[in-house]
């Protein structure tokens, strides 16, 4: 249904930003606060406020400097053509076949479905039997990117933050206990300490990509002028923000509040587990397997979209849905037979080009000339790779 308006309705607004919101929050930002909560304990606030800088609000100004520049190639062109090519092809290729994708699969493997699995069985010939239905329903979901808003934003986020409630609900009436004593590194600083455990996020690597999709459902509403598609898309991200804001509290509060009663646990999962567990025996398990699929699912029919629209784009001989095949099918392969190969590789990659993409967020929100100087824009990027790269590979 199109609109001759040039805004969105508040429903179509809040749809938009639900849909935003299920792309970025996957299996990691799930893992990630329960176990802030359970190390910080008493500091969990401090802690808190340092991860939500740069698991929230890093990502989303990283949606509106793409909404603004009209494209991430846009915004690394401002450096050089050549590296606004090579930039957007690694990242593509990183926050999807070569990880963020295949990850979904095997994390949703582990979490919703091998506690399920007797004791005894094949464990290989269940992943692959469970990878191949995955990725072909992720693949049916994406075949059209225009229609996300539907099926992520109306049915499967409000799904998603049901049972997220439904855990959170039952902590706060069954569990009465104080919070844990802090560990060592967040009694020491617990708003540095938040803030690196929220980069490890990496969501600001996907923010720079998840506009192109965006874009197309809000221009499947009826909106075309290239301002107002930036401007709503920035208040999409907005509302992902506070949605992100609201679950990463909760579900770190619930970490905070069981600490002393699960000290054993060694991540978030572990955690979440011994919780749901606890609360509702073996049907928490299930709720707990159903959060992560829906989760995982998400987060890779945003990304097949993503990255199937971008390569469509550049590399035309093939269309949308032949590119949505081959990541797929490359896809199910890494998460069965090489993950840990691709995993040795590539996460040392993004741990080089993540601090450059958050140095071209910064630059896109430099006031007049600065903001498009092309000499600051490839001195700071220059400086950032440099360093990036000395450090990644231990010589600072």
């Amino acid at each position: 249904m199109r609109h001759d308006t040039h805004k969105l309705t508040r429903f179509h607004m809040i749809l938009i930003g639900f849909t935003l919101f299920s792309m970025f929050f996957g299996a990691g930002n799930l893992i990630f606060p329960p176990f802030l909560g359970m190390e910080a304990g008493s500091n969990m606030p401090a802690a808190m406020a340092g991860f939500l800088v740069s698991a929230v609000c890093f990502p989303i100004l990283g949606v509106a400097a793409v909404a603004k520049s009209d494209g991430l190639p846009n915004l690394a062109s401002r450096v050089h053509p050549r590296f606004a090519f090579f930039f957007t092809l690694l990242i593509y290729l990183c926050i999807g076949p070569c990880l963020a994708i295949p990850r979904t699969a095997s994390t949703s493997f582990e979490m919703a479905v091998l506690p399920f699995i007797p004791s005894g069985g094949s464990n290989v010939l269940f992943q692959a039997v469970y990878s191949l239905f995955f990725f072909m329903l992720a693949s049916f979901l994406a075949l059209k990117p225009d229609k996300l808003k539907d099926r992520l934003g109306k049915l499967m986020t409000p799904l998603l933050l049901l049972l997220i409630a439904v855990i959170f609900i039952g902590c706060i009436l069954r569990l009465h206990t104080d919070f844990a004593i802090p560990s060592d590194k967040y009694a020491a600083s617990p708003l540095m300490t938040g803030f690196i455990d929220g980069y490890q996020t990496m969501d600001t690597m996907a923010a720079l990509n998840f506009g192109i999709v965006i874009a197309v459902n809000i221009q499947s509403l009826g909106i075309t002028e290239k301002n107002e598609i930036a401007r709503e898309t920035i208040k999409a991200g907005l509302i992902a923000g506070l949605m992100l804001v609201l679950v990463y509290a909760g579900t770190a509060y619930i970490g905070a509040l069981t600490g002393s009663m699960f000290s054993e646990a060694e991540n978030g999962a572990q955690t979440l587990t011994l919780v749901v567990r606890y609360l509702f025996g073996n049907t928490g398990i299930i709720i707990l397997g159903l959060i992560f699929f829906i989760a995982c699912l998400n987060v890779c029919v945003g990304l097949l979209c993503c990255c199937s629209e971008y390569f469509s784009t550049v590399f035309p001989r093939l269309g949308y849905q032949s590119w949505l095949a081959v990541f797929a099918v490359v896809s199910l392969i890494i998460s069965n037979a090489g993950l840990n190969t691709i995993l040795a590789f590539s996460v040392p990659l993004l741990s080089m080009i993540y601090p450059v993409a958050i140095a071209l967020i910064i630059l896109s929100f430099l006031p007049g000339k600065l903001g498009r100087s092309a000499l600051l824009y490839r001195v700071v990027i220059t400086v950032t790779a440099v360093y990036s790269i000395a450090s990644t590979a231990g010589l600072v």
